[in-house]
């Protein structure tokens, strides 16, 4: 077992090198959702490198920082992990959270409790079908579709995208 020796150092963002065979591929929307939430909560996670300042984990969080302008981050130096340990960590860190899902009656509730606080990762429509505010648009098929089958198309208010329910 690891001992508990988290020590927090501010190092110049372009001290920090980006991981050259990072197996994640970084969208810039969630570079972006990251940005929002670093300017809403500020820093509540530092970026985790190796001895050399390569990341281990925390590449969006230093690309948000780059986004942002921010000339400095907060940094923890793996220093008691081994180069193996540090490949299966950084591996672990973003596996393990696909593991976890949502249970969407809680997660409504918490959302609803925000009172309009919108930094928390999801889309506005996402949002929108989470909570509940997506109309549902009767279609009346083609005649060639038999007309005695109605189907129903969810379409988003805020983007347009549109897909088959029910």
């Amino acid at each position: 077992m690891q001992e508990h020796n988290l020590k927090v150092e501010t190092w110049a963002t372009d001290k920090v090198k980006p991981y050259k065979n990072n197996p994640r591929h970084i969208p810039q929307s969630a570079v972006d959702k990251v940005a929002a939430s670093l300017t809403e909560f500020g820093w509540r996670q530092p970026i985790v490198v190796d001895k050399q300042g390569v990341i281990v984990v925390g590449h969006t969080r230093w690309l948000a920082a780059q986004s942002l302008g921010m000339e400095s981050v907060p940094v923890h130096i793996a220093r008691n992990l081994t180069a193996k340990q540090i490949k299966a960590y950084r591996i672990a860190d973003n596996r393990v959270g696909e593991e976890s899902a949502w249970d969407e009656n809680v997660l409504k509730l918490e959302l609803g409790d925000l009172d309009g606080l919108e930094v928390t990762g999801f889309d506005p429509a996402e949002l929108d079908l989470l909570i509940g505010e997506v109309p549902i648009v009767q279609e009346i098929p083609d005649a060639g579709d038999g007309l005695d089958k109605l189907s129903n198309t969810v379409s988003c208010p805020k983007c347009g995208h549109q897909w088959h329910h029910g």
